[in-house]
């Protein structure tokens, strides 16, 4: 019962601190105002300006910024024990996560959809906005080289998730092709295409062409696989967004609010029934947390603080959607009163969700689980066997499945066959993962467009281009190319140590995947100090951002300086050297130092001093409206 107690009390915090604190921020601080013109209206170009319905938006918004984030990070952080890994992403996802996104979507939104990047260089200054892209392209550059890895191994590990996740892509297309001719709902024809995928992850279990399908793609080699993948995000990050992006993202955001009904479901008689039985004729396990509330053994886990906070980033606060806030959300809302909707109520679901994967893997495991040796392993020895020492959580595939083990065990006690319950949430962390992907893609185009944009000047006629050997990457292909270029590259270098050979090809991103966590949750510190820059020049209150700023700022550099300098373990005094993590976690770390310094500088001078304005969209969309 407690475990159903938890998710019940997180799930009553999230909807008053949505209905108080969420609306605090939007109507005092804010103050958004209905009849302001969005961004995605004045600059309408049926591409990437779009103006749509709040729930389409959340759709798109919600699954981008979800991803396997807050999955895998509270699978990792409950290591720690249940309660601090339970905190951070309740009271983190509240004060700093759900704040941050909600900032960056209604600064972006009052910038002309422009990315916070792009916002830095006016409201701090033109050498801020410079390193803060830099830094962009680095994380995001990581999250393109990796996560194409990440979905072929979920293919591997759970071969019934391949054809419902790439049918998804297809049937997405006719859903956006239909409805900007028709100009209809996306809530009906989604509701098909998620019980066409559904259907297929049945049939898929069953020896049949979907069956065969499935194997014969999960044989794939990984470079073969990542290769497909970043060619897939090319494509779908050029298109417009009503193409692909939007209906896509939508049906998983249904997908995943399934998925999470069903979760919920399945807790609520596990608590009350207890789990499936175990073994035919056996008893129903009771649902109890198996996890230490808090980790006293000596399994070799990291401090706990720092890194705990940057292990769950996505479940509680995540620099990454801060890209996504002003990158693609900023401009599809077509009402600035609907961004507390998407960019607070995003995130706090999104918390929802951490929690949901914390109560799975602590006490969802307990209902069962098949050991090494095949024996059914129950309750602390379920928890155990899954989380034995922070080496037996290395790979992928152990922190991926003790979330899935876990809520399938949810899903059987209402039912649900053993095979489709994993599929299911099989197909659950594919979606997202390759949603991160092809949103990772389009907004690493944008950083790209920026920075060229600032070395790669008009001529005087202002007509054409200047010769610069730089001016393709302003076009959204030329910015794209590069994009999945560099990450295929870095995907196909082996990791550290390896040789070269087709098994390793692919896995190349793991060589800067140790820096991902603190590089990302940097990234949500600066996007805090754009926002507070922002509010500061107009004299608007700050109180709420300076703590959770500071916060976001320290942590990740303790973290990363922890990892390069912590003796022999160190990575600058490893016996094997991984240079290219050195020398970007050493950039990264003056990058940030840089910024701190110039940020710090400026704070006690512009107070009540406006940036350099942009027009009112009001006068373009005039302006738009008068040419037609």
């Amino acid at each position: 019962m407690q475990t159903l107690l938890i998710a019940v009390g997180v799930g009553v915090l999230y909807l008053v601190a949505y209905n108080t604190y969420g609306r605090y921020l939007a109507r005092r601080i804010f103050k958004l105002r209905g009849d302001v013109v969005a961004p995605s209206v004045a600059l309408k170009d049926d591409r990437d300006f779009v103006p749509s319905d709040k729930l389409v938006v959340f759709g798109h918004h919600f699954t981008s910024i979800a991803g396997t984030g807050p999955i895998v990070g509270p699978a990792i952080a409950v290591i720690w024990g249940w309660v601090p890994a339970l905190l951070w992403v309740l009271f983190g996802s509240i004060f700093m996560g759900a704040v941050h996104d909600f900032g960056a979507l209604v600064v972006s939104m009052r910038n002309r959809g422009q990315t916070v990047g792009e916002i830095s260089g006016r409201v701090l200054n033109p050498r801020i906005r410079v390193l803060f892209l830099i830094i962009l392209f680095m994380a995001l550059t990581i999250v393109l080289a990796i996560f194409g890895l990440v979905i072929a191994l979920v293919f591997r590990a759970y071969p019934a998730a391949i054809f419902p996740c790439l049918v998804q892509i297809p049937l997405a297309v006719g859903i956006g092709i239909w409805l900007h001719r028709r100009g209809v709902g996306l809530m009906i024809p989604s509701l098909l295409a998620l019980a066409l995928m559904y259907l297929s992850v049945v049939f898929g279990d069953e020896a049949g062409f979907i069956h065969s399908f499935n194997t014969a793609l999960a044989a794939w080699p990984l470079a073969a696989w990542v290769a497909v993948l970043l060619v897939y995000s090319y494509v779908a990050s050029v298109l417009p967004v009503w193409l692909l992006l939007q209906p896509r993202d939508f049906i998983n955001s249904l997908q995943l609010l399934t998925a999470l009904g069903l979760v919920v479901l399945g807790l609520l008689a596990a608590a009350f029934f207890g789990g499936a039985p175990v073994e035919p004729s056996g008893a129903r396990p009771a649902l109890e947390i198996a996890a230490p509330a808090f980790q006293s053994a000596d399994i070799g886990i990291p401090l706990m603080f720092p890194f705990l906070f940057i292990t769950i980033a996505c479940g509680a606060i995540s620099g990454f959607h801060c890209l996504v806030s002003s990158g693609t959300s900023s401009k599809q809302l077509r009402c600035e009163t609907d961004a507390q909707f998407v960019g607070f109520g995003a995130m706090l679901l999104e918390g929802f969700l951490a929690t949901l994967v914390i109560l799975a893997c602590t006490a969802g495991l307990g209902l069962g689980i098949m050991g090494k040796d095949g024996v059914a392993l129950l309750g602390e020895a379920a928890f155990a066997d899954r989380y034995s020492s922070w080496a037996a959580l290395g790979g992928l595939g152990a922190k991926v499945s003790a979330f899935v083990d876990g809520a399938a065990n949810f899903l059987k006690a209402i039912g649900l066959p053993p095979g489709f319950a994993q599929a299911l949430m099989g197909v659950l962390v594919a979606s997202f993962a390759a949603t991160t992907l092809d949103t990772a893609c389009r907004l690493q185009r944008y950083v790209v467009q920026e920075l060229a944009g600032t070395f790669v000047r008009p001529a005087e006629n202002g007509a054409t281009w200047t010769a610069n050997p730089f001016s393709w990457l302003t076009n959204k292909h030329g910015a794209t190319l590069l994009a999945i270029g560099i990450a295929f590259f870095m995907a196909a270098v082996p990791p550290s140590g390896q040789p070269w050979g087709w098994s390793n090809v692919g896995m190349g991103g793991m060589i800067l995947w140790p820096m991902f966590g603190a590089t990302n949750q940097l990234l949500g510190g600066l996007a805090f100090l754009v926002i507070a820059f922002w509010m500061w020049r107009r004299r608007l209150p700050v109180w709420f951002i300076i703590l959770p700023a500071t916060f976001m700022l320290v942590m990740p550099a303790w973290a990363m300086g922890y990892q390069l300098f912590n003796g022999t373990s160190g990575w600058v005094f490893a016996e094997s050297k991984n240079y290219p993590l050195i020398l970007i976690a050493v950039a990264t770390l003056l990058v940030e130092a840089w910024m701190v310094v110039e940020a710090a500088l400026a704070w006690p001078k512009v107070k009540g001093v406006l940036e350099e304005t942009l027009e009112p969209l009001g006068a373009i969309a005039s302006e738009a409206k008068s040419s037609r």
